[in-house]
């Protein structure tokens, strides 16, 4: 029988308008039971990862942190390492390093770094994973790639998790997902987002996930057992009635070509009475081996009564 992996669930937020209000609220997702608070990393958010996620650790004493996730272009990879070594270590080992290939051209545009097409913006991260490996090892960093050099440098500090903190990436095409496959620990599973940064509408409906998870099975081999899958939630709303809960949705987001039943298929939103939204994580979890959930911190506390049912189990 395979291997059930508990539900854990974790929420995203971009930053807070002063101290006292991060700190609230990363103890009260703890207290919540979500068991890991994640930043993503854009120019336009109020805080940047590395010192928002400290202090958040120093203010818990359970909760995890992450990314979700770096932009290995903006950054190279062993000066990353090394942020991401102190930060496992100065939090007693709860750091997860979520780590994509970038997505978002108008950010690149606004700050001057060239947007390169999918699959050398992939290669890059592929050469990046491997020096970040090595930097987290014992052993000299060398290597030689078409994107990166590092020559005979020592990197410290290293993390408390060994090999390495949790690696987490998350993406909807098959290069990405094949290349996660091989490298990550956690897998997400997201709507693939085209180079002009559209979405295609085929993307929001469950069977494609089944699809996704078959290129992770297919690349990861014997590894799949290990790996943990994730979904992010972009849309959330606690209601009595679905029905009514999509057609709110739609108004509020102008979609005057989605119907309802498109927007209840929609994994990525998630519309209707707690033990509703209960029912369909239990089912992903069982046709699909999602186990990990994300949610955006203003759902956070209408969320927690899902949490309360699942986490652990």
């Amino acid at each position: 029988m395979p291997h059930v992996r508990p539900f854990r669930f974790g929420i995203i937020t971009d930053g807070a308008p002063n101290r006292e209000e991060w700190i609230t609220r990363a103890r009260e997702a703890e207290d919540l039971g979500y068991s890991i608070l994640l930043q993503p990393d854009h120019y336009t958010n109020e805080f940047f990862p590395l010192a928002s996620l400290m202090a958040a650790a120093d203010a818990t004493k359970t909760l995890r942190i992450g990314t979700l996730v770096y932009n290995n272009d903006l950054r190279h990879p062993v000066l990353l390492a090394k942020e991401v070594a102190a930060l496992d270590m100065l939090s007693g080992g709860r750091f997860e390093l979520g780590i994509g290939a970038g997505w978002n051209r108008p950010e690149y545009d606004q700050v001057g770094v060239p947007f390169e097409r999918a699959g050398l913006r992939i290669e890059r991260l592929e050469e990046a994973l491997q020096i970040l490996k090595q930097s987290f090892s014992d052993e000299t960093v060398n290597f030689t790639g078409k994107h990166y050099i590092v020559t005979d440098l020592n990197v410290t500090p290293k993390p408390i998790q060994r090999p390495h903190p949790p690696i987490v990436m998350g993406g909807g095409g098959k290069k990405f997902l094949s290349l996660a496959a091989r490298e990550a620990n956690v897998i997400g599973l997201h709507i693939k987002v085209n180079d002009n940064g559209t979405v295609d509408a085929t993307e929001n409906i469950e069977d494609t996930l089944t699809e996704k998870v078959g290129w992770i099975r297919e690349a990861a081999g014997e590894r799949f057992s290990s790996i943990e899958l994730n979904i992010l939630i972009s849309g959330f709303a606690l209601a009595q009635s679905q029905q009514e809960a999509a057609e709110q949705y739609i108004r509020e987001r102008k979609l005057t070509d989605a119907t309802v039943e498109q927007v209840l298929a929609n994994p990525y939103v998630m519309l209707g009475t707690t033990e509703q939204m209960v029912e369909r994580i239990q089912r992903w979890r069982e046709r699909l081996g999602v186990s990990y959930l994300v949610i955006r911190a203003q759902y956070m506390r209408a969320f927690a009564p899902v949490v309360a049912q699942l986490a652990g189990k």
